[in-house]
Order: structure tokens, then C-alpha cells, then sequence
């Protein structure tokens, strides 16, 4: 897809960050869950808090100054928490692209490998991942609080770690 902008996220991103997460929960996720009272709504704070938490270590897809999609990193570790792209936007491409270019990074601070999660009764985020490369390791309970059990899919990919000087301007 022409015309998409990758950058480091900014913190006056993070509302809409929030809300391209929740979208994206609510389209993918969601419907594989028992619903109860006050689960969008406790999903809603979940991701917003994760937001405003992480978006130091997140970069962005925009087209036409408009963010469309996000991914983020733990730091010092190669695990990627979250990526997530507005429902009427996924299938274009711009999943592979942050993805891609959040793995660069990671090879640059020297991963030899990246992790990541993703529910097992997700099957298109699944297989969206094992497309890129992933591999599954492990099959686990999602143990967080406040939230119906389901099974987590540990993925897991081998990068090729940058091993040169990285010089600074």
C-alpha cells in the first residue's frame, strides 16, 4: 500500500494509539471471549493504560497524517507486546511493515530472536504471524486478572543480529 509513513510514536499519539488497539481487540479478540458486564469497558482501560505506559517504545503507521496502526517493544528485551492495525485497514500490508521494521530495531540492540503472543483461537492473527516467520514454542493459560481464560500462542522468530559499530551523528 503507497503512501504509509512508519515513525516513532509520540505522546500525543497515545489517545489514538488507545483507540486503534481497542478496535482491533474488539473486531479479533473479543468475539472469541465469554462477555460479561464491563469487559469492553475494562479492555478500553487496559489497553489505554498499556498506551500510555509504552508508547515510548512503539512506532507508528500513518497515511495522509492519520496513525492507522501501531506496534510497540519491551525494552531490553526482544518481545513485542503489542501490534495492532484499525480492523477496515488489516490485509493491506501495514501488520508486515511494522512488524518488519519493529524486528530491524530489535537486530540492532543485538536479538538474536523476538517473541510475542497472540490468543490460539485467533486463527488470522496466527496465521499472520507464521507467515512472517514465527514459529509456535508453547501453547498457556492468558493468566491476566479480571479477564476469561483462554490459550495464548508463544511465538517465537530468530533475527539476524546487527554486530557493527553504529556510529552517532
Amino acid at each position: 500500500m503507497a503512501g504509509i509513513l512508519l515513525r516513532k510514536a509520540e505522546m500525543t499519539d497515545a489517545p489514538r494509539l488507545a483507540d486503534i488497539a481497542f478496535r482491533a481487540w474488539e473486531d479479533g479478540i473479543y468475539p472469541i471471549l465469554t462477555d460479561r458486564p464491563g469487559l469492553k469497558d475494562a479492555e478500553r482501560r487496559r489497553l489505554s493504560h498499556a498506551v500510555a505506559q509504552g508508547w515510548r517504545h512503539s512506532i507508528v503507521a500513518e497515511i495522509d497524517t492519520v496513525a492507522v496502526g501501531w506496534c510497540s517493544r519491551v525494552p531490553g528485551r526482544s518481545y513485542i507486546p503489542y501490534l495492532f492495525v484499525m480492523p477496515e485497514m488489516q490485509g493491506h500490508g501495514i501488520g508486515s511493515m511494522l512488524l518488519n521494521r519493529m524486528e530491524r530495531m530489535l537486530e540492532l540492540y543485538g536479538a538474536e530472536r523476538v517473541h510475542l503472543e497472540t490468543p490460539a483461537d485467533h486463527v488470522r492473527a496466527v496465521r499472520f504471524y507464521e507467515r512472517q516467520g514465527y514459529r509456535i514454542l508453547a501453547l498457556r493459560p492468558d493468566g491476566r486478572d479480571g479477564h476469561s481464560p483462554f490459550m495464548s500462542v508463544h511465538m517465537e522468530k530468530r533475527l539476524r543480529p546487527y554486530d557493527g559499530e553504529i556510529e552517532e551523528d
